[in-house]
């Protein structure tokens, strides 16, 4: 592993090492703490988006491991407007060990990681987000063993977290079913991709309109925000259009009697989804959201060939 962009660029071996490593690193962290594996590494963390998890996790994820990290806020960088993408990587590699970037554009993880000399992390573009889906696949991992034949319904928007969610799943053999209304489908690019993950890992990919339909036989309930940062302008059309696709209670009954609920927070309660199955017995949200740090550190220990 050289960087860490999209889920898809890795081969099943490579997740479920990491995968691995992560369990690892988290029962050491429950134990008594972590040894300091990345003892003198830094940390250079690029935000054009702000966030809760992403700066935390990663931050403690560093400390934790022995190491350091650095947040760099949008205003002071200006990337791609103040200085080049180029410029910025070439400059960084030479302060920092790691670059983690929460980006708007894909295309500008992407150019970080052709002009930086150390290795890249995707925190958050407009197309995926792989280090929430490998938080994802670490409590998914953590609830249901090494069943293979683990069944996910994704309701909601085609967005950048279904789109990592569905590679991983594809990946591991997972089966994957998404509701989302018209107009609002995954991207045919990441379609085509997972298409050719499932066609070797034998999962089911199935792509619906109707919740209802998504969610039966589900172990897994997964939700979003209806708008994500920089549509905010779309939030009373995208209220309207997504409001049959709502999890509550009633569509929680309708799937597996163990189904876990999955939300990458932050959530818009009573949105997407209501009080009552996010603080009920089947919500596993707050776990989800502390398995970030634990997936992370055993990305950052990987491509730092530490340990």
């Amino acid at each position: 592993m050289n960087h860490f962009l999209s889920i898809s660029e890795h081969s099943p071996d490579e997740i479920e090492s990491v995968l691995d490593l992560a369990v690892d690193l988290k029962k050491e962290y429950s134990s008594g703490g972590n040894p300091p594996l990345l003892k003198g590494k830094v940390l250079g963390m690029i935000f054009q988006k702000p966030s809760l998890r992403t700066r935390v996790s990663f931050d403690m994820a560093m400390r934790h491991l022995g190491g350091d990290a650095l947040y760099l806020s949008p205003n002071e960088i200006g990337l791609g407007k103040r200085e080049s993408i180029a410029d910025v990587a070439r400059v960084m590699s030479g302060f920092v060990h790691v670059i983690m970037a929460r980006v708007f554009d894909h295309a500008h993880v992407l150019e970080l990681a052709q002009w930086s000399s150390v290795p890249v992390i995707n925190g958050l573009s407009d197309y995926n987000h792989p280090c929430q889906a490998m938080a994802d696949a670490l409590t998914i991992r953590e609830k249901f063993g090494d069943q293979k034949k683990i069944n996910i319904a994704f309701v909601g928007d085609g967005n950048n977290v279904a789109v990592s969610l569905m590679h991983i799943s594809a990946l591991l053999g997972w089966n994957f079913s998404i509701a989302s209304p018209e107009g609002y489908d995954l991207k045919p690019h990441a379609v085509t991709i997972a298409r050719d993950l499932a066609s070797r890992s034998g999962s089911r990919l199935n792509f619906l309109r109707d919740p209802h339909s998504a969610v039966l036989g589900a172990h897994v309930i997964y939700t979003d925000t209806w708008t994500s940062m920089g549509q905010e302008d779309e939030v009373e059309k995208r209220e309207k259009i997504f409001q049959p696709y709502q999890v509550n209670a009633q569509l929680v009954s309708e799937a597996e009697k163990e189904v876990i609920v999955m939300h990458c927070l932050p959530a818009h309660r009573n949105h997407e989804l209501t009080d009552e199955v996010a603080d009920g017995p089947h919500s596993i949200i707050f776990p989800q959201a502390h398995n970030r740090m634990h997936a992370q550190k055993a990305i950052l220990v990987r491509l730092l060939k530490a340990g």
